[in-house]
Order: structure tokens, then sequence, then C-alpha cells
């Protein structure tokens, strides 16, 4: 147990560090932006020159109070600690960047490790606040989904960037928030992709067999009718890995070629023979 929480704040204080890292070394440093409260922070920080940290941890002030009377004080407790971490982490790396005239280049390089750093502090139990609050909050009183609420705050935020400081910063900072959203995402529910086949087929139980013997996989035939023919149809599932696609349409095409082959992507897998 101890080991646990420790492992969790170890990873807080890290990710904390890399989002900081990616921010000042990438980001501020050439005068791009994020989304969130932490673009709101940025834009006041190039106006004013205050400390960007700082600034974060201010305007989510007020929103630990209303966490705490909406959700209680374990919510309230992991989002300062999160939001504690990302801003000390931020002005402790106030001085390091590198300047590029590639902005491309920093856009990218920042989403990735600003989106490695807040995934990590999100997968390790904590939250970062600010946009995350506000969205909660008008979902659960007017039911409108976070994610076009998030959509909508980034928008205004990289209207705004447009307007102060020209279209092609605001631009740039388009591409860092699509691939910080994009990394986020895989860190916190994984990155090892994988591929859900289903098969409907004549010849499901020699196809079954060859799965096992040639890719080790298993695999769960159901029962179907067909909606046109009316006929009983044996439906085969199959789990791969997406290395393991190719060698699956091949098994499925040298065994019937008029199978019919559905490919869907499948983010991540528990159990056996992928993770547990």
């Amino acid at each position: 147990m101890l080991l646990k929480i420790l492992t969790s704040y170890l990873g807080i204080a890290l990710g904390s560090f890399i989002f900081a890292f990616g921010l000042n070394y990438f980001i501020i440093a050439n005068g791009l932006a994020e989304g969130g409260f932490t673009g709101i922070a940025l834009i006041i920080h190039y106006l004013t020159g205050l400390p960007a940290g700082a600034i974060i941890f201010v305007l989510n002030l007020p929103l630990f109070f209303v966490g705490w009377y909406k959700w209680g004080k374990t919510f309230v407790f992991k989002t300062i600690l999160g939001v504690v971490m990302v801003s000390l982490a931020i002005d402790l790396t106030q001085g390091l960047a590198l300047q590029t005239h590639d902005l491309l280049l920093a856009a990218l390089y920042g989403g990735v490790l600003s989106g490695v750093g807040i995934g990590m502090v999100l997968r390790s139990g904590a939250t970062t606040g600010g946009a995350d609050i506000l969205a909660r909050l008008v979902y659960e009183k007017k039911g409108i989904s976070m994610g076009k609420l998030f959509f909508l705050f980034d928008l205004v935020i990289l209207s705004v960037i447009a307007a102060l400081f020209g279209l092609e910063k605001a631009l740039y900072s388009l591409v860092t928030v699509f691939i910080f959203s994009q990394v986020v995402d895989r860190i916190i529910e994984g990155v090892d992709e994988a591929k859900a086949i289903i098969i409907i087929s004549q010849a499901t139980e020699p196809i079954t067999q060859a799965i096992l013997l040639e890719l080790d996989r298993g695999a769960t035939i159901i029962k179907g009718i067909g909606g046109y023919t009316k006929e009983e149809k044996n439906v085969l599932y199959v789990v791969v890995g997406r290395y393991q696609l190719l060698s699956l349409k091949k098994i499925v095409k040298a065994i019937d070629p008029h199978a019919f082959v559905i490919v869907n992507d499948v983010r991540e897998v528990l159990g056996e023979g992928f993770r547990t």
C-alpha cells in the first residue's frame, strides 16, 4: 500500500516536471500557447511578465472552493496536489528555453512533452483543475458534453492569441493543443494498440485452428443469423496485436477468400496474452 502511494506521488512529481520542461523549453520560449487554464496563464504571462506557474495557481484558487462544495475534500486534495506540483515545476524550470525559427518543431515537441507530463499526472491519480472543473460544473447543470466545452474553451483562447499575437502563433498553438490532447489520451488509455476482428465465414473452425496454431491467439465463436438469408452463421471474434493483423488476413484469405472481415481499432486490452 505504501509503495503504491509513493509510486503515485513520484508519478505526479515526474509528470509535473516533464510538463513544465516541455512548456518552458519549447512553448513559452517560442511564444506559443496551450489550451485550458494554461493558455490563459500564458497570455497573462506574455502581457505582464508574471510567472506562469503562479498565475495558474491563482486562477485555480476560486475553483478549489467550488470543488470542495460540489465534490468533497478528496477531489479537492487531488486537484490541489496536481495544481501545486505543476505550478511549482513551471516556475522552477522557467530559465530553460530553446528558441528556434522552426515553430512547427517547437509546437510538436512542446505538445508531446507537455502531453506526456499531464498524462502521467492524471494517470497517477491527481487532476490539474482549471477547465476540467468548469466543464464538469456546466455539464452537471446544463448537460453539455465536456468534450464540446473543452473545444469551445480552447477555441476562445486561440482566438485571443490570434488577436493579440498574430494568426501564425495561433495556428502553431493549435498544433500544440491537438498533439497534447492525443498524447494525453494515449498515456491514460494505453499505447499498446490492438485490433479487434470480426470474421463471418462458413469456415470458422479451420480459421480458428489456424489462428491458435500460427498466431497463438484465442478466438470466440458467436452464433448469428443472416439478415437476408435468415440462415444461421458462425461469427468469429478475434483480438490480435496490430503487427499480427497482416498475418491474420492472410490466414483468412487462404482458407476462405469469400469471408467477410471487419477490423476495428482497440486502444487497450486486458487479459491473457495481453496485459493484466
